[in-house]
């Protein structure tokens, strides 16, 4: 009988802060605010924090096809549920702001600007490098 009651109790003061959540438009997970504002976060948010923390979806990048290819990876190997309509939106969301990023070398710095003895020509760097 101590069981039972104790049981309802708990049951008592766990189920309405629950409840009050499901009914609000709160985002569930604390840990939203590592995603870029923008349409489509809280639907990313709900489904892609069920499984994993957010930070994994924001430290990556790639273009809708990536993404989409990370989706079914996550389908075929860990059984991610099918996401059906609210693919196209999480996709427009990811590819929006997950996008792969344009990073490269710097160009090399003028002759003038490297200490004696490191100065070079142009005609020394490759192409690539200078823009010729």
């Amino acid at each position: 009988m101590q069981r039972l009651s104790f049981a309802i109790l708990v049951l008592g003061l766990l189920l309405p802060p629950v409840i009050a959540m499901a009914e609000t438009d709160a985002e569930p997970r604390s840990d939203v605010n590592v995603l870029k504002p923008g349409e489509g976060r809280p639907l990313v948010a709900a489904q892609c924090g069920l499984c994993h923390s957010l930070t994994l979806v924001a430290q990556n990048r790639a273009d809708r096809e990536g993404w989409l290819a990370l989706i079914r990876w996550m389908q075929n190997k860990h059984g991610l549920w099918a996401l059906g309509e609210l693919e196209g939106p999480i996709l427009d969301y990811l590819e929006t702001h997950y996008a792969p990023t344009v990073s490269g070398r710097r160009r090399p710095l003028a002759d003038h600007l490297l200490p004696p003895g490191e100065r070079t020509t142009a005609k020394d760097m490759p192409r690539k490098l200078t823009g010729n």
